[in-house]
């Protein structure tokens, strides 16, 4: 078989860049610029927050690491589909693409698309005035515009193929990346803040009330650094993945972690921590604060490219989910159909862009994005589990460092973070088990409907 080749159509043609750009451009969208200060309100405490945004870092890290070993085992394009029928049954493997498709990719390309143009509308609010219906009408009106007219676009730019596609997102993340850097180095070092900032809010009881706050405040913690596995799901595009794979989870996720960690310094640096309650724009307060209230513009205009490069990233790997179930019977046929030209899953990336488009003219997204925390935690831990089968069946081809420590550490905080979670706040989280539970009468009409010749695999 040639290098750029693979077994199911799509072609190996990305390299360790690449591949590390989109795990960083997945992981950095709306939730760190818009999560600190409902954070904040909850937990009143800057060193907690930022101690908490570091250990979900270490918490992704650690899925990364474990990840690198089930990536580089079974290099093929799905993520947490792949590696669930792998290890265990079609049932679960079902699931979790069944989740990823309402809740794992369409839902946050739908809230990267209504951050933008929020965003697009701070930054100039001479775009949303027509001047030919109500103001508020016409801002309402083509706030949603922008919002489809992005998720157009760049399905339209990622149906061109993986390589075009990795082009544009490469230049989209390394500007992404290399503004965030500004903005940290200058506001910390010329912005007129106040290290006293750090030493203020309230205490924090550690009790079992406040243990439920830490975990739900991890849940939304998690959300922001979702993304940490996004290589996995285009294993089979991925050049010599043995190596770039796991290389591009763990660098990507670590250089985030120095990222947000970096943000949250300048967001209390610039932001009396009583002022940060609440705040969702907390990105444009911080810049106003240090720089002056002009200042926000231009940050507002560069939290909207960011998000810009989340939403291209999401368009890519979506599809690769639904194309995997869709190759073995468990999604609709169309969906596995690969471009002749272009070499990638046409139809699934239009399906996608489809659905994300209806979330936003819905009017359900604030819904969705309750409960996304929580549904999108359920099948990493199931995949992270399935690491010790791998050693046990001794098909591990990468071993990762620390094993088995750093499988049970995610394993049980992962389990943790969605039990308080759950008790903290029932009725989203209950939601999400209903949706995933809605997912198993679909598997087998599926299966009924395909007949797909290969036979589910039963876990030894």
């Amino acid at each position: 078989m040639k290098e750029n080749a693979s077994e199911n159509g799509l072609q190996r043609r990305l390299g360790l860049f690449p591949v590390t750009n989109i795990v960083i451009a997945n992981m950095i969208g709306a939730g760190i610029f818009t999560t600190s200060g409902l954070l904040m309100q909850d937990l009143r405490n800057p060193l907690l927050m930022i101690s908490l945004w570091v250990g979900g870092g270490l918490i992704a890290l650690c899925g990364a690491l474990c990840y690198s070993e089930l990536g580089a085992a079974i290099p093929q394009a799905g993520g947490e589909y792949i590696y669930l029928s792998k290890l265990y049954n079609r049932l679960s493997g079902f699931l979790s693409g069944w989740v990823s498709f309402f809740v794992g990719f369409s839902a946050p390309i739908a809230a990267s698309a209504i951050g933008f143009s929020e965003y697009l509308s701070r930054a100039f609010p001479q775009l949303m005035n027509l001047g030919v219906f109500g103001a508020s009408v016409e801002e309402a009106i083509l706030k949603k515009f922008f919002a489809i007219l992005i998720i157009v676009v760049f399905t339209l730019i990622h149906l061109r193929g993986i390589v075009f596609g990795s082009r544009v997102q490469n230049l989209l993340t390394v500007l992404k990346v290399g503004l965030i850097v500004g903005l940290i180095f200058i506001g910390l070092s010329f912005g007129k803040g106040n290290l006293e900032h750090f030493s203020q809010g309230g205490d924090f009881s550690f009790d079992f009330g406040g243990w439920k706050v830490i975990g739900l405040s991890l849940m939304w913690i998690m959300f922001a650094y979702s993304g940490w596995n996004a290589s996995a799901y285009i294993g089979s595009e991925i050049r010599n993945p043995k190596k770039n794979l796991p290389l591009s989870l763990i660098l990507g996720t670590g250089i985030v972690i120095l990222l947000y960690f970096g943000l949250n310094l300048f967001f209390i640096y610039a932001i009396p921590p009583d002022d940060m309650h609440g705040v969702i724009s907390i990105g444009g307060l911080a810049v106003g604060n240090l720089f002056g209230k002009s200042s926000e513009s231009l940050l507002s205009a560069l939290i909207a490219f960011a998000l810009i490069s989340s939403l291209s990233a999401f368009i890519i790997l979506g599809p690769r989910v639904y194309f995997s179930m869709a190759k073995d019977g468990y999604f609709f046929r169309f969906a596995s159909k690969v471009h002749k030209v272009y070499k990638v899953p046409t139809k699934s990336i239009l399906l996608q862009g489809l659905i994300a488009v209806i979330i936003v003219l819905s009017g359900t997204l604030d819904q969705i994005l309750t409960y996304m925390g929580f549904s999108l935690g359920i099948f990493p831990i199931l995949a992270v589990i399935g690491v010790f089968k791998l050693r046990r069946l001794k098909q591990s081809e990468y071993k990762m460092p620390g094993y088995p420590v750093v499988p049970v550490i995610y394993i049980l905080a992962g389990v943790t973070i969605l039990v308080l979670g759950f008790l903290e706040r029932p009725i989203p989280s209950s939601i999400a088990i209903l949706t995933v539970a809605a997912g198993i009468p679909a598997y087998y009409l599926f299966k009924r409907r395909n007949k797909p010749e290969e036979k589910d695999s039963e876990s030894s």
